[in-house]
């Protein structure tokens, strides 16, 4: 399976930046751009289409929608026409989601409502008729989506760092994304898990493929770099780090980083990140650095490595050199 390599955007810019960003990842020749679909930040549905409508090659999709705040009807109607806006390009990821708190949603049956929720979009985009039955969600059937969907089988994402999930929607998914992690340590403990999950699915252990992406911030200064690396990995560290099996973390930190993180003292979070623990969490660092650090998550078996925001010091300049400088040192590494 080829490697390959996307940018993330997170949905905080004005609508018509979207085309132009997206347009020049394509020209450095990213194989895909994603959009996230975080809580407080905008719909990821708009940009995506601005995306679609300024590039030509680039795979694209939100990474990840959840279906609690936006239901399976909706997803599905908005995936269809993102996916005939790109001619065919578009991606569908779905996820738990994290602070769901802040709207009062704690969902009891997440695994099941993840997996009906990929169930029910393809059978959305499928037009059938047929009632869909299941335990979260449920269509009456009788009617269907009433105009022509150009493809019923757009590849599905599943944004998981749990086993159960994984496992429920083994049957469906053709990628898995472990999001907030560059840690090869953890590649190599998830992809037997996800083979496993794929062979009692029915389908070859090879079938899903496995994505890591992380902050990430280049610059010819590293140190920079990691400094304000540290400050952006503060928001999402106590969330993401507790999954993460291969890390042994002292709880007082995890704490004192919570804490100063939800009073937003980023800086004061940072300090208690040291390298190690970044290099673990974050693409952070110079051009070469970036790259070593892909280079490792692929050796450790990834099939995609996503650079996630804020990408530099400033976003232009941080894709810039991405594309300029860490993408042709990583396709070199990798053979082409």
């Amino acid at each position: 399976m080829p490697h390959s390599v996307s940018v993330a955007f997170q949905t905080n810019h004005p609508i018509g930046a979207y085309g132009p960003m997206a347009a020049a990842a394509e020209r450095y020749g990213f194989d895909g751009v994603s959009v996230y679909n975080d809580m407080l930040y905008q719909p990821a549905w708009l940009p995506l289409l601005e995306i679609a409508r300024a590039t030509r090659r680039v795979r694209l999709g939100p990474a990840a929608v959840n279906p609690f705040t936006c239901h399976p009807i909706n997803i599905a109607g908005n995936i269809a026409l993102l996916d005939e806006a790109s001619a065919g390009r578009a991606y569908l990821g779905l996820a738990r989601g994290a602070w769901l708190g802040f709207v009062g949603l704690a969902p009891e049956r997440p695994v099941a409502a993840l997996r009906e929720a990929f169930a029910c979009v393809r059978h959305l985009l499928a037009r059938s008729k047929e009632p869909f039955h299941g335990e979260v969600f449920q269509l009456a059937g009788g009617d269907a989506l009433r105009w022509d969907v150009p493809r019923a089988d757009i590849p599905l994402l599943l944004g998981s760092w749990g086993g159960a999930a994984i496992r429920a929607c083994a049957g469906m998914v053709s990628e898995v994304k472990i999001g907030g992690t560059a840690n090869p340590a953890l590649i190599a403990h998830m992809l037997p898990a996800i083979a496993d999950a794929a062979l009692a699915a029915g389908r070859p252990a090879h079938a899903i493929s496995l994505c890591a992406g992380a902050v990430t911030v280049v610059d010819r200064d590293g140190a920079a770099a990691r400094a304000q690396a540290r400050r952006e990995v503060a928001l999402y560290l106590p969330v993401v780090a507790p999954l993460d099996p291969t890390l042994a973390l002292d709880p007082e930190l995890l704490a004192r980083v919570a804490h100063a993180a939800a009073e937003y003292d980023f800086e004061r979070a940072a300090r208690d990140i040291s390298d190690a623990l970044l290099a673990r969490m974050a693409f952070a660092g110079t051009p070469a650095q970036v790259a070593e650090q892909a280079l490792a998550l692929f050796q450790a078996g990834c099939g995609r490595v996503e650079f996630g925001t804020p990408h530099g010091l400033s976003a232009e300049a941080g894709l810039r050199l991405l594309g300029e400088e860490v993408l042709p040192m990583l396709r070199a590494a990798l053979g082409g």
